[in-house]
């Protein structure tokens, strides 16, 4: 707990301020920040007791500002089991927006389509999740401290924001599939009988962030929705070695659709 209050009190002094809405932004998707009116930005590395960024096309920098009218504070870079981290690390900043003063999380990623009619450049939009990552963000020793030990995960994503953001998609003429996200750790890439696997379990989606933070979200009793940039289509009986520049190249593209949601759900809640 001491942690969390070092932290807090840090960004506090450097003017995060009430934050009302937090957005974790992943692979390839740093062009909201465009619209974003930046008041205070943090690096992580100066940030007491906050993990760092190892993976090179994840900035590593904590933002405060105003976007659509709302007081947001934004993960540039998030921080994933793959690079070493354990599920307290990874979820850390969570915790701390949460203690900012938060009252919704926004989370997008870039994730592979396993249901093959998904196409890369698509938005899904994660109605459910399957944990694969071999581990819990909430199994811990004095876990209860922060909440109570047994989280309901019938509903882990908040259906208000995301009925309010289908409805956006149709009124712009957006693609956004709704469909189940698995999260695996990585870094590798998928075999192709894993990708049969995934399907038959019933997976959408495959990638290797968000439900830690999800997860501790509910935890934290704070609404959050997820959407998935998907930047490649994994067909076992047609998969080619991945190329790591075209998945990001694949987000970019598609970051502009995903960047018109966030907009307009952000200024259409109630915090």
């Amino acid at each position: 707990m001491n942690f969390i209050e070092q932290t807090t009190a840090y960004l506090k002094s450097k003017g995060f301020e009430a934050p009302e809405v937090g957005i974790v932004l992943g692979t390839g998707l740093g062009k909201l920040l465009d619209d974003v009116d930046i008041l205070y930005e943090a690096s992580y590395n100066h940030i007491p007791n906050f993990p760092t960024a190892t993976v090179e096309f994840h900035k590593g920098k904590l933002i405060y500002g105003k976007f659509q009218h709302k007081k947001v504070v934004i993960m540039q870079g998030r921080f994933h089991l793959y690079e070493g981290y354990d599920f307290q690390d990874v979820t850390y900043p969570i915790r701390i927006m949460h203690q900012l003063g938060i009252k919704k999380l926004l989370i997008s990623n870039a994730s592979g389509a396993v249901n093959l009619d998904f196409k890369k450049g698509e938005l899904m939009l994660i109605d459910d999740h399957i944990n694969l990552q071999g581990g819990s963000p909430l199994a811990f020793k004095g876990v209860s401290k922060f909440g109570e030990r047994f989280v309901d995960m019938s509903a882990p994503y908040d259906e208000k924001m995301a009925n309010k953001i289908i409805k956006i998609a149709r009124e712009k003429g957006i693609c956004l599939h709704q469909g189940v996200y698995a999260a695996v750790i990585g870094p590798q890439l998928e075999t192709r009988a894993e990708y049969r696997y995934l399907k038959t379990i019933g997976a959408d989606a495959v990638g290797m962030s968000t439900v830690p933070e999800v997860i501790v979200a509910n935890h934290l009793k704070l609404p959050v929705i997820a959407v998935s940039v998907l930047t490649d289509e994994c067909d076992p009986d047609d998969l080619r070695p991945i190329n790591v520049q075209e998945i990001i190249q694949m987000a970019e593209k598609a970051e502009p659709e995903m960047v018109q949601l966030f907009k307009s759900l952000i200024k259409d809640l109630e915090v």
